[in-house]
């Protein structure tokens, strides 16, 4: 085992290192595919066949032609409500946060009550840094006499960007008892945790979330996530690799290392790894 100061050290570096991408990480969680159980795979005749497969299993290069692809799309038609949505979750998944919220803004006023626009327009303000109006626009998307779990989980995701990791809990525990045993919103309270720095019992709702018949390769490269960020670089790895494909692996993988290659990181951890380098308690 690892030695209790080590972890303490890196329950530190968790919350100064990782902070901002988790909140995105989640973000994308909890608002993507308010109206479906597979979320990023809507589709339509205006959208070009190639951009119509699932985003979340795609390499950077794949993202970007379909970013190219369908903002072609777009241009042409920049009413359509389908179109505008996948082009700000590319535009989003490629950093371009500033561009997304530009084309959600499009497509909100052309479909002003749409639960869906309304929520994804919530996530592109949130991942820009205006939570407050996010807060609002998700607040206009939910329906108290029957309420979206998922507008749940994405209000708890900006209050806990916002530093209110209690009532965002208390939103994911909400979410929890419209939607038993969703690995989204579990995942989601593991990187609440990972916020604070518990990454113990972070890693102990994302293992639950990621043994969920439902649980997507998202929820199981969060795991990976926060198992890395304790330390075990070789468990995370294996983690990340599994039901991908070789560049998607190697991609994830990349993303995994560069979490803490600000602070040089990846290399202490990865030794203290090693079983013949490890202290023992």
């Amino acid at each position: 085992m690892i030695a209790a100061k080590t972890s303490s050290k890196r329950s530190s570096l968790s919350r100064s290192s990782v902070a901002h991408a988790a909140i995105l990480i989640f973000m994308a969680m909890a608002v993507t595919g308010c109206n479906t159980t597979k979320p990023d795979r809507m589709a339509t005749g205006s959208i070009p066949k190639t951009s119509s497969a699932p985003l979340d299993g795609m390499n950077a290069g794949e993202l970007a032609e379909t970013e190219r692809s369908i903002g072609g799309a777009y241009v042409k038609d920049p009413k359509n409500r389908d179109v505008g949505l996948r082009y700000a979750t590319v535009l989003g998944m490629t950093g371009k946060h500033d561009q997304a919220l530009a084309v959600m803004q499009q497509v909100v006023i052309a479909n002003p009550n749409d639960r869906q626009v309304l929520a994804a327009y919530g996530k592109a303000q949130a991942a820009a840094g205006q939570l407050e109006q996010a807060l609002t626009t998700i607040g206009r998307a939910q329906t108290p006499d029957h309420p979206d779990w998922r507008l749940m989980s994405a209000e708890g995701a900006v209050l806990d960007q916002m530093g209110r990791s209690d009532e965002a809990r208390q939103k994911y525990r909400m979410a929890l008892q419209t939607q038993p045993n969703e690995p989204s919103i579990m995942s989601n309270l593991g990187m609440s945790y990972v916020l604070s720095g518990d990454l113990k019992t972070a890693e102990t709702y994302m293992r639950n979330a990621a043994q969920q018949p439902a649980a997507d390769s998202r929820v199981r490269q969060n795991l990976a996530l926060v198992v890395g960020l304790q330390g075990r670089f070789s468990e995370a790895e294996t983690i990340a690799r599994k039901e991908l494909s070789q560049s998607q692996a190697n991609t994830n993988v990349t993303y995994l290392r560069s979490m803490l290659s600000q602070q040089n990181s990846w290399a202490k951890l990865a030794d203290k790894d090693k079983p013949a380098k490890s202290a023992v308690n």
